[in-house]
């Protein structure tokens, strides 16, 4: 045997025995972690170190990567995880529960299929590849979770500045709902899937493969509905934010993801207006539209901006089931379940009012007026 690949071996036995990252097995009557090899360290054997690293009842017990310097190969030596140039050790190993083949060589894939051990579960080809994507496409899912709850922080913090603590509460109650109704329980379900697919891969892999289409499916949708959430968060610069830009953007998003018919109609220049009024007309809109697709079931909108030199108004209005003005506002919880406060205060930060009329069977229509008077034009004066 080569002095190379002797030493290499070394230094997986030495490693094995003295890293202590997981119990071969725990006390008794506690399942045995899973023993995990990877073949491959580029950017699949990565998004497999990353997942595996984090999960209780798998411990990682070798890498093998052909070049010296991989994004896989740095991550193994952080996390301590064993590291051969040559795959050939991997196999030769004993303490070995499954390996999983992500180097795309067919020298590597013939090796695999020569291996005569019942004990020892082989992932490989079509399947390991897909696995490593379903992975990745996981912690990407995450990342943006991450980045969502980081803009909404500077949104808090924009929105304290401004002296409207009751606007940003609402605000965030909303926000952490769209993030639990949706990404968290999409989250869950892919979880699960994935836990089932642990147990059924050897028995019924059939299946297995069936339970992670389903997985990348949900996931697909989970990322799609944090990139909803951060464009909701931020629709633009606020300092040079254009409203009339904005809202058509959302419109659009809007229109495409509940599948209704939107018409926009506006009047005079936003130009003038102050930051602040634009984030909470731009606001008090957004929400007015998220309750026609989550409550009134409408399948028609229409929203009319209108800007005058002393007042801004506007009114959406849609065809959707209606609801009685005067009971929900009678009911606190309804009242705040449906963002009327938020609107209403919204509106009252700025020196405007919202109100709403709406029956049940013919439709709601929200009504926004905003005094620009003292506040918009006299800064507009000021500048001129």
């Amino acid at each position: 045997m080569p002095s190379s690949v002797t030493s290499t071996k070394r230094s997986i036995s030495r490693k094995s025995s003295v890293s202590g990252r997981k119990p071969e097995s725990g006390p008794r009557g506690s399942t045995r972690a899973t023993r995990v090899a990877i073949l491959g360290g580029g950017h699949g054997g990565k998004a497999l170190l990353e997942i595996f690293a984090q999960d209780p009842l798998a411990r990682l017990v070798g890498l093998a990567e052909t070049k010296a310097e991989t994004t896989g190969t740095e991550l193994a030596e952080q996390l301590s995880v064993p590291v051969t140039h040559d795959y050939r050790e991997i196999l030769k190993m004993k303490g070995v529960d499954l390996i999983i083949d992500v180097t795309g060589s067919p020298e590597v894939e013939k090796a695999l299929q020569r291996i005569r051990k019942p004990s020892v579960a082989i992932i490989g080809g079509a399947s390991a590849k897909f696995m490593w994507r379903l992975i990745d496409a996981r912690i990407r899912a995450t990342t943006e979770i991450e980045k969502t709850l980081t803009r909404y922080q500077s949104l808090f913090r924009r929105y304290v500045k401004e002296e409207a603590e009751s606007a940003v509460d609402e605000e965030r109650t909303r926000i952490a709902c769209e993030i639990h109704d949706g990404l968290v329980q999409t989250l869950v379900g892919v979880n699960f899937k994935m836990e089932r697919c642990g147990e059924l891969i050897q028995q019924e892999p059939t299946k297995c493969f069936d339970l992670m289409n389903e997985a990348k499916v949900q996931l697909k949708h989970g990322i799609q509905e944090a990139r909803q959430v951060v464009f909701n968060l931020r629709p633009g610069q606020y300092e040079r934010l254009d409203l009339l830009s904005a809202l058509s953007n959302y419109l659009d998003a809007y229109k495409k993801q509940n599948r209704v018919r939107v018409d926009f109609s506006h009047v005079g220049s936003d130009a003038r207006l102050h930051p602040k009024t634009k984030v909470f007309v731009f606001r008090i809109i957004q929400e007015a539209l998220q309750n026609s697709s989550k409550h009134a079931k409408a399948t028609t909108v229409r929203v009319e901006l209108t800007i005058h030199q002393d007042a801004l108004s506007a009114t959406i209005s849609d065809n959707g089931i209606g609801f009685d003005v005067h009971a929900v506002s009678r009911n606190p919880d309804k009242w705040d379940h449906f963002g009327l406060r938020g609107m209403k205060e919204r509106a009252g930060l700025l020196g405007g009012e919202a109100s709403w009329t709406s029956q049940k069977g013919l439709g709601t229509t929200v009504s926004v007026f905003i005094p620009l008077a003292r506040k918009d034009a006299t800064r507009n004066v000021k500048k001129s």
